[in-house]
């Protein structure tokens, strides 16, 4: 797991509390904030799938040199 997956599932983490604290409290910007942090949470998921992605092409035309 790279540095990006890991910040997304902090984020979406955070962003669960926050949304579901604001839903108790009926705090609309509290439950906002939970929104966009489980937003970015997921961008930087992709970012991470992304780069993944990228690692594997590189190593399977690496590889490919090699033979």
């Amino acid at each position: 797991m790279d540095r990006e997956h890991v910040k997304g599932m902090a984020d979406k983490a955070k962003g669960s509390v926050k949304d579901v604290a604001g839903k108790m409290m009926d705090d609309k910007k509290l439950q906002a904030e939970g929104k966009l942090d489980k937003a970015k949470g997921a961008a930087h998921n992709v970012a991470g799938d992304v780069k993944d992605a990228a690692k594997d092409a590189a190593n399977k035309a690496s590889k490919s040199k090699d033979h």
